[in-house]
């Protein structure tokens, strides 16, 4: 996969009128677009330049992938679930600079990030990025050192995931006994209102959030 580093685009005219109509009047707006509007590019491409080769098939832009797994990690989303969000949330679509018609990319694009950023040791680099555009907006001050880097986030995400993983992996096998032997089912798990909450895919419903 390749990577030609470009500019962020501008959110579109469609998608920033409908952004000022939701939210005009409100006191706070949504994560998403108030990293856009006071960060702006804030992972900017270059830097992940790194973790891409020059030729080959174009991928998407790295930098946007890091701004979506950090709102992935605080919106505690699978994978599947930020995919879902890129192609169909207004906010994301803003933060990101998407048309209302982009449909965005398959949730494993995320996966394959993240693995790039861990091989190359670009784990750091999402964080000091945001460190400073946050010192450099005066939104953070001067403090304490401590060694940190994106470490959680990765992990988190990948948490959350492999807990989508598990809990599709029963369901589907619970599904499968059901149809074979229904009344083995039924005998062996006789809990009320099994049916009503497990009938649902997992990647339908959003995991327990966790302590940031």
């Amino acid at each position: 996969m390749s990577m030609q580093p470009r500019p962020w685009p501008e959110p579109t005219p469609e998608v920033v009128a409908a952004i000022r109509t939701i939210y005009r009047g409100k006191r706070q707006v949504p994560l998403p677009v108030r990293v856009r509007d006071e960060l702006g590019e804030v992972f900017a491409d270059e830097a992940f330049a790194g973790a891409f080769g020059k030729e080959g098939r174009p991928g998407w832009s790295p930098g946007r992938l890091a701004l979506i797994t950090v709102l992935q990690r605080v919106g505690n989303l699978t994978d599947r679930q930020a995919a879902e969000a890129v192609a169909t949330d207004l906010t994301w679509k803003y933060a990101l600079g998407l048309s209302l018609d982009d449909p965005g990319f398959d949730a494993s694009v995320l996966s394959e990030f993240r693995s790039r950023v861990i091989a190359h040791e670009l784990e750091e680099t999402p964080l000091d990025l945001l460190l400073a555009a946050l010192q450099e907006r005066g939104l953070l001050g001067a403090g304490g050192r401590q060694r940190t880097d994106s470490t959680d986030v990765i992990s988190a995400v990948r948490d959350v995931n492999r807990v989508e993983l598990a809990g599709e992996c029963v369901r589907a096998a619970v599904e499968a006994l059901a149809v074979a032997a229904p009344g083995w089912v039924q005998q062996v798990l006789e809990v009320p209102g099994w049916a009503d909450r497990y009938q649902l895919r997992v990647d339908s419903w959003r995991p327990p959030a966790r302590d940031l």
